[in-house]
């Protein structure tokens, strides 16, 4: 019994491990059906509102163009796209609305909302996106442009979340600012690569 409790203790472990160290992201959290989710299509949700709004076109377009070059996922949804469904139908945007609105109290992605989000999108899975940091600061006694996400893949079937992750990029200036676009365009990359589905060996 206690052989078995052992060898239980040692999987969790190692799982913590991986997922802790996977990519040197700053949060990543796979549930249980991540490693075998192989979505066919996926739409990037217009980000979450934060302080940085002005930042909601641009982290979307560069999401999405990530998630074209990984290549894993056969149809991905122009941010061009989403856009038009929402603003065509009523029903599409009062679901977006109100997913976002029971996420922000719940912090679990609600099913039914979920669901209806996914067929007026024509997709099985969608990405929800907030934006933590967009911005130039002082760190560290160093000028930097920063850029901060946080991304949550949905499976758009049963409304499940199947995987998290938070990370942060920033790249430091001395008199030239950096385009906070293409430190987006890097952090998107970056965490993308570590999202299902994984690549098949």
């Amino acid at each position: 019994m206690l052989s078995r409790s052992y060898t239980q203790f040692v999987a969790v472990l190692g799982l913590v491990l991986v997922l802790s160290g996977c990519g040197g992201l700053q949060e990543v959290w796979e549930g249980p059906g991540a490693r075998v989710f192989r979505p066919q299509s996926i739409a990037v949700l217009p980000p979450m509102s934060s302080q940085y709004d002005s930042a909601r076109e641009d982290i979307q377009e560069v999401l999405a163009v990530a998630l074209n070059r990984q290549g894993r996922i056969e149809r991905v949804v122009t941010p061009e796209n989403v856009t038009d469904i929402f603003q065509a139908s009523k029903e599409a945007f009062d679901s977006l609305v109100f997913y976002f609105s029971r996420l922000e109290m719940t912090g679990q992605s609600d099913k039914d909302s979920a669901v209806k989000l996914g067929k007026s999108l024509n997709v099985d899975s969608f990405l929800v996106v907030r934006v933590n940091s967009w911005e130039y600061v002082r760190k560290e006694g160093d000028n930097v442009g920063r850029v901060g996400l946080s991304l949550r893949l949905i499976d758009a079937a049963t409304g499940t979340t199947v995987w998290k992750a938070r990370h942060e990029r920033s790249n430091s200036y001395m008199f030239i600012k950096p385009s906070l676009k293409e430190i987006a365009k890097d952090l998107a990359d970056e965490m993308i690569k570590y999202m299902p589905p994984q690549a098949k060996p």
